[in-house]
C-alpha cells in the first residue's frame, strides 16, 4: 500500500517544508507497511480550480489535473502536513482537494498540523469535515505541533519525543484503516 504525504502550504517562507521533511523522513524510517510517497502542492502548482467538468465525472482537460489525479489515485492513504490560516485550513489544501472526487474515495487521511498555540488543531477540524464529504476517513490520531517556531533550529524542525510517539501511533492507525478500506476501493 502507498501512503502519500502532502505538504499543503505554498506560501513563500513557509515553515511547513521543514515539518514535512521531518515527517517524510520519519515515515520512511518507520513505514508501518507502506510505500511512502510525497507531494508538495507548491510543486504540483494547481491553479484555482479550472476544470469545466465536475470532478466526479473524471473528464479532466488539463495536464496538471491529470498529473494530480494520478498521484492521488495511486495512493491508498494520505497524511496532510497542514498549517492553520485564520482558524482554518489553507486555501491551497481546499483547492487541491476540490480538483478531484473519486480518487479520494474510501481512503484514510491523517494530519501533521502546526501553528501557534493551537498547533493547527482548528485547521485539522475544518479539513476533516471537507474530507468526510469525499467518502474519506479522517482518523483521530495526529501529530500536533504548537508553537512550531520554537522547534526550528537552523531551518530544521527538531521534534520532541511526543511528536515522534504521535507520528508512530498515527502511522500504525493509518495502516489499519488503509487495510480495512481496501475492499471498498
Amino acid at each position: 500500500m502507498k501512503l502519500t504525504i502532502i505538504l499543503t502550504s505554498t506560501r513563500p517562507g513557509r515553515v511547513g517544508k521543514t515539518v514535512a521533511d521531518w515527517f517524510h523522513n520519519y515515515a520512511k524510517a518507520n513505514p508501518s507497511g507502506f510505500e511512502i510517497g510525497f507531494a508538495d502542492l507548491e510543486e504540483v502548482n494547481l491553479p484555482l480550480l479550472d476544470e469545466p467538468n465536475h470532478p466526479a465525472m473524471k473528464k479532466y482537460e488539463h495536464e496538471h489535473t491529470k498529473r494530480w489525479s494520478e498521484i492521488i489515485d495511486s495512493s491508498d492513504a494520505f497524511i496532510f502536513v497542514l498549517p492553520e490560516y485564520n482558524y482554518s485550513a489553507p486555501p491551497s489544501f481546499v483547492n487541491a482537494v476540490d480538483y478531484l472526487y473519486k480518487e479520494w474515495n474510501y481512503k484514510p487521511a491523517g494530519f501533521v498540523s502546526y501553528g501557534g498555540v493551537s498547533g493547527g488543531i482548528r485547521s485539522t477540524e475544518t479539513a476533516k469535515h471537507l474530507l468526510s464529504t469525499l467518502e474519506m476517513v479522517p482518523i483521530k490520531q495526529q501529530v500536533m505541533i504548537p508553537m512550531v517556531s520554537d522547534h526550528l533550529v537552523d531551518d530544521t524542525f527538531k521534534p520532541t519525543e511526543i511528536h515522534e510517539k504521535s507520528a508512530q501511533t498515527m502511522l500504525e492507525a493509518m495502516a489499519r484503516w488503509a487495510t480495512a478500506l481496501q475492499n471498498m476501493r
